[in-house]
């Protein structure tokens, strides 16, 4: 038999310089991703655009609806791409992916260019100002953090979901399969339920959409309880995708709203309000996988590798369950509290 070491001398001195040259370019692109997509084209330019309280909505549900596309299609696409599992095989599907990629990123420079010219920008201050100095201003508006406060333990709690829903399948219906079905059923109704939270904000206001769209989730969260089959299950999950469209579509769209508000009192820098919003979604993203691993820790999960399977003791399956449940309802509620707090939509 082949060894990893045999291989590896076969291969030659280039071996390992080429999987370092792998991780690095996965690097660069993880950090151009962070620098270019996160931070400037998903929060600054909205934030920058002299739109009304309305337009800056319709903006984030544009984006928020071809960001769902983006990944129901790249996470079809890429599994078929790589079928056959052979080194090629993953070349090809990064390079299809890369390509339409830089094509969606050169028509996204088009759009903004357009919407700019259209729609006018702020200019940013022409004074030098620290970072500190940025994130001071941001943490003294009390309704953006009343806004990132609760939008930190959103997003530990949707990410918690997202963590825990492969352990769910696996160890409450005994089948893997369900964990794509699920997540399907999770992003999906983002296609169809974000022109329609966009359409009930116009009526209701971004607050109390985004109070209802927590609430929404904490009843869902804790439905599982109840006990049911597969079927129901992936209904309660249609349901939490519902909400979770609107989370993120209420949520974003106040932040422009808080810069808005920070010029009419002559204190607004969109790059310290996006900059503290990004860093508390990054937060929250990196918090909840934590917070579930420690919950299955605390019941006495037993670590597996694939394919292999250990009996689970039954603490272990009450934490897994009540990890899924009971923790992201408690986190979405004191996420509601903050979101209670924030008066950005007083007097719109």
């Amino acid at each position: 038999m082949t060894t990893l070491r045999d291989q590896g001398a076969d291969a030659g001195q280039d071996e390992p310089r080429t999987r370092t040259g792998d991780l690095c370019a996965y690097a660069a692109g993880s950090v151009g991703m962070g620098v270019w997509v996160t931070v400037p084209g998903l929060l600054t330019t909205p934030s920058d655009l002299r739109v009304g309280y309305h337009e800056r909505t319709r903006v984030f549900m544009f984006r928020m609806l071809f960001l769902t596309l983006g990944l129901l299609g790249a996470g079809a696409a890429a599994p078929a791409l790589v079928a056959a599992g052979g080194r090629g095989d993953y070349t090809r599907m990064a390079t299809v992916l890369s390509g339409v990629m830089l094509v969606s990123g050169l028509v996204s420079l088009a759009g903004v260019r357009r919407l700019t010219a259209h729609a006018g920008f702020r200019t940013p201050p022409e004074r030098a100002h620290s970072a500190l100095g940025d994130i001071t201003i941001a943490w003294r508006d009390r309704g953006f953090r009343s806004l990132a406060l609760s939008y930190l333990f959103t997003g530990t709690t949707t990410h918690l979901f997202l963590a825990a829903l492969p352990f769910y399948t696996e160890y409450v219906f005994e089948d893997t399969g369900l964990t794509a079905v699920f997540m399907g059923a999770f992003l999906g109704p983002a296609v169809v339920a974000g022109p329609a939270w966009a359409g009930l904000s116009r009526r209701i206001g971004k607050q109390r959409g985004l109070l209802i769209s927590q609430a929404v989730f904490i009843a869902g969260s804790l439905a599982p309880l109840l006990g049911y089959g597969a079927t129901p299950a992936v209904a309660v999950v249609a349901v939490l995708g519902v909400a979770f469209a609107g989370l993120q579509l209420f949520a974003f769209s106040m932040v422009p709203d808080a810069v808005a508000a920070a010029e009419a009192r002559g204190t607004a820098r969109a790059g310290a309000y996006t900059g503290v919003w990004t860093a508390t979604e990054a937060s929250g993203t990196a918090i909840g996988p934590y917070v579930y691993s420690a919950v299955l820790a605390l019941g006495g999960f037993v670590s597996t590798t694939e394919g292999h399977t250990v009996a689970q003791p039954d603490s272990a399956h009450t934490a897994l369950l009540l990890g899924f449940t009971l923790v992201p309802a408690i986190l979405m509620i004191i996420a509601l509290m903050f979101q209670l707090r924030c008066p950005l939509d007083q007097g719109r």
